[in-house]
């Protein structure tokens, strides 16, 4: 059976802003959204999540729900040092790391020689280290699996620890709200309380087929988690599904002329980071295209994204695909427009899920 850790640090960036200004301890902060107007929270401190302050949250109602909020540019170079440091202490137990972001990876210690195996004392002293070395916190859940590692994680936060060992795994995941399952978004849990599903034992109970009716594929992954089953390994190797940018607009935008004009805009930053992709991971070879997308946000926050099949980039296509996604507004003012380009994976498979890139904070 696998040991698996799952090391979460707390509020990261905000965390590295109070090690490095104190002064900044006991107050409110957040990361990214500098523009009140139109800026959205990239992360938050624990003083300003007490007033409801969340990460992805508008700046405006974040600023009504805590107006005392000071609001930080956030400085990446240096939360990307902070994470290498943080890498390099993994390294010293297991060279099995799974980096999921920046603050957050799972450890494989199945096999490490350290406190004779007990991944308890090594998750222990991982958090030790991190705090001593970088005066930084670090939760850490562990687990025989990687969901049940990650829940786990947030069980005692900030700086806390939560083990659950086989014995205690079954009646941990039957007693676990099913929003806590990753992967289970607003629109997955709606769903499923209206089903009268709202714990991993309820799920147990019901039909798998009727799932995976309700769910397609996912509501076969619903199932294992709800019994206890993730055999998914930590991996080493990740490989990019898609390279991508976005902006967040100042003003809405209202035609599709300037949605185009946008597109263009954006296509000069899409390719530099093609090229910077090829000329890590290339070894001479062309771009393997698989798909090229658009991406619109309208004034009320709801997404739209249009993808293709393409086997070659095509920068004209982007002006079709921006037209298609475009009808599907509305009339709504449009606040953000993103363009991409799915890859193909080593063995040419069909991907059926893009991961965005995002610019800078200021941008997106």
């Amino acid at each position: 059976m696998r040991k698996i850790i799952h090391v979460d640090m707390d509020c990261f960036y905000a965390a590295v802003e109070m090690r490095d200004d104190p002064g900044l301890t006991h107050l409110p902060i957040a990361i990214g959204g500098s523009s009140e107007r139109r800026g959205v929270i990239s992360t938050c401190n624990y003083p300003a999540r007490k007033f409801g302050v969340r990460s992805a949250m508008a700046t405006a109602y974040a600023k009504r729900l805590c107006p005392d909020l000071v609001l930080l540019k956030g400085r990446m170079d240096v939360y990307v040092q902070e994470s290498r440091k943080i890498r390099s202490i993994f390294e010293r137990y297991t060279s099995v790391i799974e980096p999921l972001s920046l603050d957050e990876a799972y450890l494989d210690v199945t096999h490490s020689n350290w406190f004779g195996g007990s991944a308890t004392l090594i998750a222990e002293d991982i958090r030790r280290c991190i705090k001593e070395e970088l005066n930084l916190t670090a939760s850490a859940g562990v687990a025989p699996c990687k969901f049940v590692a990650k829940v786990a994680s947030d069980e005692n936060k900030p700086d806390g620890l939560c083990v659950i060992t086989p014995d205690k795994l079954d009646g941990f995941v039957r007693k676990m709200p099913l929003e806590k399952i990753p992967g289970v978004g607003q629109v997955t849990i709606q769903k499923l309380h209206r089903m009268g599903l709202q714990r991993c034992e309820d799920v147990r109970d019901y039909p798998l087929e009727r799932l995976q009716k309700a769910f397609g594929k996912f509501g076969a992954v619903l199932w294992n988690r709800a019994h206890g089953i993730d055999e998914r390994p930590v991996n080493t190797h990740h490989e990019r599904k898609s390279i991508g940018v976005e902006r967040t607009l100042s003003e809405d935008i209202h035609s599709l002329e300037e949605c185009v004009a946008m597109v263009a805009e954006l296509l000069p930053k899409l390719n530099e980071r093609a090229e910077r992709h090829l000329q890590r991971h290339g070894d001479g070879r062309e771009l393997r295209i698989r798909s090229q997308g658009v991406k619109l946000k309208f004034q009320d926050f709801q997404l739209t994204t249009v993808e293709h099949r393409q086997s070659s980039l095509i920068e004209s296509y982007f002006t079709e695909l921006m037209q298609e996604a475009f009808e599907r507004s509305n009339g709504r003012g449009i606040r953000l427009v993103g363009v991409h380009i799915g890859l193909e994976n080593e063995a040419q498979a069909t991907m059926n899920s893009v991961v965005q890139l995002k610019l800078p904070l200021e941008e997106s």
